[in-house]
């Protein structure tokens, strides 16, 4: 059977979009795994929901094209268009949430207000929401937050990363100060960390420092405030918040403050448009962009390239790296976009950073459904058998060579206990043409980020009356 593609408005009105191949509407069988898509291709942010939903659609794609499927189970969806809203987001939900044989698998909302709305739904509906690299961090507590997993770093991980890459940037520059102003800074200071010539993790270096943390003003932009204080009292920085209105696309006034403020450091806590924007005005006050470190929503190539060389040097974590050299993708150009089958509109964009953070949606969510096939059958399931699946997830870097995507994530391993799986978080710079990866992947600090993650849902477990589960008694 060709797998087929329907793009639902949950505002209720016509079908939006159509057909793979062949035509009329999905009519769900008995041997088909259903993932609802809800997507925003429209919008001030329909930059990142185009490529992340174009990547995981094509990765689904290859997988029915390729293998039939997962174990011979078909791959369904359909495609809700939410314009990134929340409330839109949540019809979606409602919407979806019954359809296929056995209801959703899961869901992927690619944004954090719906991850706020749902936490309590899930546990009624018993369908999990997986939130790679989004969503409230402290939901990596699996004990209180069985059905919410936000894979791989969490804004809170994420920030510890930043301060360490940060740290070592001042450590660098105190010994090789001829490398302040160089292109090739960030990298070569990764070199001599490499080679072990730098005399200590810098993170001493940051005491009396500035950072300024711009950031998207709503809930996703105001996430890391408490892990910030944490890290700031801890190692002796300052911190200045200052908060950007949503789109972004009027700064002007944030980067006059910035100039007053005379920061070291500015974190980018960006989305869509408010990214080239703030590249810009930074470059209009002679800021350094390799001063500025974004967040991994600020950080791909839709982010830089409408700044122009205002964006040169740029510097961003890397949830994944861009390249279509992986073998997945190649076989997706050969399968899918060779046929006229591909989802994107735009084939060149096959291969850059969103797309990329697509298939590595599109690898998470299907390999947790492999898995929960190993205890309940190659067959659909429901999205409690999958929650199972997602929570004993491991990808192995051996696993990710099978897959073809090497080098695209890191390893993985999720637990009872631990929805995140503590992956570390890379680094990488724009240069004016493309990202390069200007770090090895720096680890996360558990010891601080776990606690506060264990107290934050303690105090959600005890203001809802939730029970916090015994993982020993987990299987």
């Amino acid at each position: 059977m060709t797998l087929k593609k329907v793009l639902v408005s949950c505002l209720g009105a016509a079908v939006l979009g159509g057909i793979v191949a062949g035509g009329g509407a999905v009519v769900a069988q008995s041997n088909e795994q259903f993932i609802p898509m809800l997507s925003y291709r429209v919008g001030p942010y329909a930059a990142g929901g185009t490529g992340i939903f174009g990547g995981f659609i094509d990765y689904i794609n290859l997988l029915n094209e390729r293998d039939g499927g997962i174990n011979g189970v078909k791959i369904t969806y359909e495609e809700c268009e939410t314009e990134y809203k929340p409330d839109r987001a949540l019809e979606c939900y409602e919407r979806l949430k019954n359809s296929g044989p056995t209801g959703a698998s899961m869901f992927n909302f690619v944004a954090t207000p719906p991850v706020y709305a749902t936490m309590d739904r899930t546990l009624e509906d018993k369908i999990p929401v997986v939130a790679i690299g989004y969503g409230p961090a402290y939901t990596a507590d699996g004990r209180v937050f069985p059905y919410i997993f936000p894979l791989v770093t969490t804004y809170w991980s994420q920030n510890t990363a930043k301060i360490k890459f940060i740290a070592l940037q001042e450590q660098c520059l105190a010994q090789y100060p001829d490398l302040e102003g160089k292109p090739d800074r960030a990298a070569q200071c990764f070199e001599h960390a490499k080679k072990g010539e730098l005399q200590g993790d810098g993170l001493d270096k940051l005491k009396g420092k500035k950072i300024v943390n711009l950031y998207h003003d709503s809930g996703y932009g105001k996430e890391t405030k408490p892990i910030l204080d944490a890290q700031a009292e801890k190692y002796g920085f300052q911190v200045v918040y200052i908060p950007v209105p949503h789109p972004g696309n009027e700064q002007q006034s944030q980067w006059l403050q910035i100039r007053r403020e005379k920061p070291d450091w500015v974190i980018l806590r960006g989305w869509g448009v408010m990214n080239p924007t703030a590249i810009t005005q930074a470059a209009r006050i002679k800021f350094p962009a390799d001063r500025i470190v974004g967040v991994w929503w600020s950080g791909a190539e839709e982010d830089v390239v409408p700044a122009g060389d205002a964006a040169i040097g740029f510097i961003a974590a890397a949830l994944n790296p861009a390249g279509d050299q992986f073998p997945a993708i190649k076989q997706i150009e050969e399968l899918l976009y060779s046929k006229g089958k591909g989802n994107m509109q735009d084939p060149s964009r096959v291969g850059s950073v969103y797309y990329n953070r697509g298939i590595i949606h599109g690898v998470l969510n299907t390999e947790a459904i492999r898995k929960a096939q190993e205890k309940f059958g190659n067959k659909p399931l429901t999205g409690e058998q999958v929650r199972w699946g997602l929570e004993n997830l491991e990808i192995t870097e051996a696993r990710l060579k099978e897959l073809g995507l090497e080098g695209v994530m890191s390893p993985i391993k999720i637990s009872c206990a631990d929805h995140e799986g503590g992956a570390p978080v890379r680094f990488h710079q724009w240069n004016g043409k493309q990202w390069v990866l200007v770090s090895d992947w720096i680890a996360t600090d558990q010891s601080l980020v776990r606690p506060l993650v264990e107290k934050e849902a303690a105090n959600y477990a005890k203001e809802k009356n939730l029970p916090i589960r015994d993982c020993s008694k987990e299987s």
